[in-house]
C-alpha cells in the first residue's frame, strides 16, 4: 500500500440535484441528523472530480443520469470536523470541496443507502436554504438559486 493511502483524501465533492421547477435533493445524515446535498470524498487512485461527482450520486441515492450534469468550475475549502480528523493524515485539517449540480426532470424516487442516510425530502431551494447546516452547501444551493432566476 501506497504511504497515506490507508487514510482519506482530503477532497471531496458536493452535487445539488434539483429539478427546473426549483426543488432539490436533501439527504439526512445517519448517525449526524444534519440535511445536505449529496456530498463524498475523491478515492485515492487520483479519481477525477467528475467522476467523484457521479459515483457518489450513484452510491448515496441509486440515481444514474447520463445528461443533465453541470460542473460549476468551483470549489471551497472547509475545516474538517476535529472529531473526524483521525481519519486523514497527521497534521490535516482543511478539505477542498468541488461544486457540481445534476438537473433531473422531475422529483424522482431514491434509493439510500441506510448507512449513509436515514431519508430524503424533495424541498423547494428556498427551504433547503434553510435546513442545510454546512456552509459550503449553503453557497452551492445560493448560486444555483440566482442561476435558476
Amino acid at each position: 500500500m501506497i504511504p497515506g493511502r490507508d487514510r482519506k483524501r482530503p477532497e471531496s465533492v458536493l452535487v445539488t440535484i434539483y429539478t427546473a421547477d426549483r426543488q432539490t435533493l436533501l439527504l439526512r445524515r445517519a448517525g449526524n441528523p444534519i440535511w445536505q446535498s449529496v456530498t463524498g470524498s475523491l478515492l485515492w487512485e487520483e479519481e477525477h472530480p467528475s467522476h467523484a461527482a457521479r459515483r457518489e450520486v450513484k452510491e448515496e441515492t441509486g440515481i444514474v443520469a447520463p445528461s443533465g450534469w453541470r460542473d460549476w468550475q468551483e470549489s471551497h475549502t472547509f475545516m474538517i470536523m476535529p472529531e473526524s480528523r483521525y481519519r486523514y493524515g497527521p497534521g490535516v485539517t482543511v478539505n477542498l470541496e468541488h461544486v457540481f449540480s445534476l438537473e433531473v426532470s422531475t422529483a424522482i424516487d431514491v434509493r439510500l443507502n441506510p448507512r449513509e442516510h436515514t431519508e430524503h425530502q424533495w424541498v423547494v431551494i428556498d427551504q433547503a436554504l434553510e435546513m442545510v447546516w454546512s456552509r459550503t452547501n449553503f453557497l452551492a444551493l445560493s448560486h444555483l438559486k440566482q442561476e435558476l432566476v
